[in-house]
This record gives C-alpha cells, structure tokens and sequence, in this order.
C-alpha cells in the first residue's frame, strides 16, 4: 500500500492539504466539526453543495489548502459514505505530498469509530492504487501520508493496520487481473503464488499436467486442450494451530478466455485478460490472511489455464470426466469456467470444510440481470448465503442474491453424459449456480459471479478503472471480520 494512513489528536503542521466533511443541509453547506475557516456563504456561491464525493478547494492559512468534501446527508453518513468521500478527497489532492482530514467528525454516534477509520483508511488507500507498469508515462498518486483527526485510540489504530493488509491484498489482486494475459501464463501465475506463500507463510502445492492427469482433473484438461500453455492447479493453505473449522475457497483462474472453437468475438475478447479475477481474489485473500490471523483453516483452490482454439481444442459435442467421476458434455467451449471450478469444487469437498465458497467471473447473464456493479449470489444453505451476503454489505461491494430454482435443473440434463455444460437460452446465470451445485454435495456453499464488479470501466469511489480485486474485502471481511463463521454444523441448516 503506498499511501500510509495514520492517527494524530491535531492537524500536522506541515500538511499539504487539510481536508474538511461538508454536508448537504437544507439551507445549503453544512460544516460538521471544526470549518477550519472553510465558509459556508463561499462555499454556495462557488456551487458547493455537500453531495457525496464532491470536493473543492480552498486557500488556508500556511499555504495549507483546505479542500470541503461532501459527506451528503449529515443524519445518513455511512461507512461507504465516508469510503466514497476519502476517495474523492484522494483523487482531489492527487498531486499533493500529503494530506489530513477530519472526517471522523462526520460520523454518526451509532457508527462505530474504529470501524469509521478504517472505511476511511480503505477508500483512500484503494482510490490511490494504479496499475502503471507498461505506462511511459505512469502519473502515480504523489500523495504519500494521510492523517485521520481526532483519532488516536487502540481500536482506531488496529482497525488502520487490518486495513492496510486488506488494501494490500485488493491491490495484488488488481496488479494480478490488469496483468496482460501474454506475460501472466498459468504457470507465471503459479509461480506467483508461490513466492506470495513463501513471503506470507502460507503452504502450497502446485498441481502440474501430469499431476492434474493422475488426479482426474478432467475439467481442467479438457479445457486446456487448446492451448500451447499447460494448465496448473493451485492450491494454498492456512493453517493456524488450534483451528477447528475449515473453509475452502475455489477461484477460477481462466488467464486468457478466446471462447475455444465457441469463439467470442473480438470485441468480446478485448478484456478476457481478466476472466481469472476469482482465482485472484483467492490468492490475495488468502495471502493477508496470516497477518489478520482468524484461527480458521483456509484452504484456497485456483484452477488456472488459458481457453484457447488450438487443433487439439474440446469440440462441442465432446464429454468430459471430472474429480468427482461427473461426466459432462461440453456444447459450447465458452461456458468453460464452470469445467475447471468442477474439478476445483470437488477437491474442496475432500477437505471436508464447513463451508465453500467460489468467485468466478462466470456468465455475461449475471451481468445483464445485476449490472456491472452487483455480484450475483448463489448457494445452498440460507445461512451461508446471509452471512456472505452481510460481509459484503460491511466492505461495501454489493452482492444480490438470486435463486437456484430447481424446475430448471433439467435444462442441464443431456443425452449423453451425466451433464451438459449450458442450459437453455434464459436464466443462464442461474443454471451455471444450479451446474456447480452438482459438485459440492451438502456442504454449505456459496457461488459469487463476479462477471460484473471485476472490471469497472471508470473511477468510482473506491474503485478504479481496469480490474477492481472484487471479492477480496468480502472474503477477509468473512474470514477475519465475523468470529462465528463458520457456523458449526448443528442440525438445522436450511437449503434454498
């Protein structure tokens, strides 16, 4: 993370920039706190209204500039008000060395202060981040240190140190997914995962072709038929002494998607680079893991090849045994994902975990139901689903749960094999949930289809053009961030 954010009882007297909450009041801007001569009558002449993220600067004292930033309604403050508002403040002084801000005193009293801090320490670290190792030209954010006001507790500073390694992971995930496909192979990406693990003190095993042949990983291998580049099964593993639950994560790590011979038009193509984004969230997520330290075992699977065309390329038609003994005919080589997170999903079953939970960027349906900002949500325990659903809520990366109604599982149904790999032309987001289900028996899992929030083609808050690391916060937030989950199993779980 290269912006640092620390505590401090007063403005540092050598701030740059001194940032100030505005609010939208009835009667025009708001100040919240001490204006720190910002004025209200100036501020509405210049058309300052207080809307979230809205900034405008100010000449201070000291050639310290004050910039107001709006918080919006001062009574519905929010931590992803206050995320959107410190990412404003960011882009806003972008070119400043540093930088403090008085936020908290927008916080309302039934949000707690700590967990304030680190919305603010987390929209402002992952509005900084950009991706400029092929740029001549790369403008990184110059904005070094950021002060939070007013805070200077134990619980606020723990709550900027988790924040820090969350950041730090989201941009792994970013540097991993904006990474061109012609230098992020599949094996380039198992290679980065281990040195991530050795670094972290994580355990890994990296499953080759010839291991992925012994282990029956028929998914993998049928979909990495077509290219030049051999597949690799990554599997990382947390291990804390004295857990007693485990959770297993399932990435899918397609590290270039042309469609195979259902070949996606170049259009479609141009930002298939990213279709291994939930393979990146689990080997960022997992990679923060020993330093938040939650005394659970996580054990993360990513499945990781390219979808290509090549002569020795699946052809519809073709039937494909995986892990678990499933066969499944493959009527369109483009609905691969769902192929590797099959073998993926039945090596996490043999952990016997407690719960599974898989990122993928999945379908192009979810997108048209949900839109690029809102993961789809899937699984088959209510509670799961609620807790993951909640998580996401926490962190801010908005996640909508959909059914998996089982009148059209008979879309999945085929002449040939045990499955075929796509349903029929609606619901298809649903029916590739409902083609995932087959491999994770009953155990507790959830499916999030990332296909959207991945990529995001311009600035938004905390979210940044190019890859966003989707599904990294919710993870930690649900590993790290609820000490019940996951529930043990007690008898009751309810199945949608």
């Amino acid at each position: 993370m290269a912006l640092v954010v620390t505590t401090g009882v007063a403005v540092p007297p050598d701030v740059e920039v001194l940032a100030v909450p505005v609010a939208k009041g009835a009667d025009g801007p708001e100040l919240l706190g001490d204006g720190h001569g910002l004025d209200p009558g100036e501020l509405a002449a210049r058309r300052f209204e207080g809307k979230v993220g809205e900034t405008l600067d100010t000449a201070g004292s000291d050639r310290t500039t004050v910039m107001a930033v709006g918080v919006g309604d001062a009574a519905e403050v929010s931590l992803d008000v206050l995320r959107r508002s410190a990412a404003a403040l960011v882009r806003a002084a972008w070119k400043r060395g540093s930088a403090a801000t008085t936020l908290l005193d927008a916080v309302p009293p039934d949000v707690d202060r700590a967990e304030a801090a680190r919305a603010v320490a987390e929209g402002a670290g992952l509005a900084a981040y950009r991706f400029t190792r092929y740029k001549s030209d790369p403008d990184p954010c110059r904005l070094a240190g950021l002060t939070l006001v007013g805070a200077d507790d134990g619980a606020v500073a723990a709550a900027l140190d988790r924040s820090a390694e969350v950041v730090s992971a989201v941009y792994l995930a970013r540097d991993l997914v904006n990474e061109p496909a012609g230098s992020l192979s599949p094996r380039e990406l198992a290679a980065r995962a281990a040195e991530i693990a050795e670094r972290v003190g994580l355990a890994i095993e990296v499953i080759d072709e010839a291991g992925a042949e012994a282990l029956g990983l028929g998914g993998l291998l049928g979909v990495a038929r077509g290219s030049d580049e051999p597949p690799r099964l990554i599997k990382l593993t947390y291990d804390p002494a004295g857990a007693d639950r485990t959770v297993a994560l399932v990435g899918k790590g397609i590290t270039f998607d042309s469609g195979g011979l259902s070949i996606k038009t170049a259009e479609g193509m141009m930002t298939m680079k990213t279709d291994m984004s939930g393979g990146a969230a689990v080997i960022a997520a997992m990679s923060a893991l020993p330093a938040l330290g939650p005394p659970v075992r996580v054990v993360g699977f990513v499945p990781a090849t390219e979808n290509m065309p090549g002569g020795r390329a699946i052809k519809p038609g073709d039937v494909l045994t995986t892990r678990s003994g499933t066969t499944v005919e493959v009527l369109n080589t483009d609905a691969e994902g769902r192929l590797v997170l099959a073998d993926g999903l039945a090596l996490a079953v043999e952990e016997e975990p407690d719960a599974i939970i898989d990122l993928a960027t999945l379908t192009g349906a979810c997108i048209v139901a949900l839109g690029p900002k809102i993961a789809g949500l899937m699984g088959n325990d209510d509670e799961l689903v609620d807790r993951v659903r909640s998580a996401a809520e926490r962190v801010g990366e908005p996640a909508w749960p959909l059914p998996l109604p089982k009148e059209y599982r008979k879309q999945l149904d085929s002449e040939v094999a045990d499955l075929k790999n796509i349903g029929g032309r609606h619901a298809g987001a649903l029916t590739a949930g409902l083609f995932l289900q087959e491999f994770v028996g009953s155990v507790p899992w959830v499916h999030l289809d990332i296909a959207g929030p991945s990529r995001s083609d311009d600035d938004d808050g905390a979210v940044v053009k190019g890859a966003t690391g989707a599904g990294v916060r919710t993870l930690l937030e649900l590993l790290a961030g609820d000490p019940g989950f996951p529930t043990l199993p007690d008898g009751n779980t309810t199945f949608s």
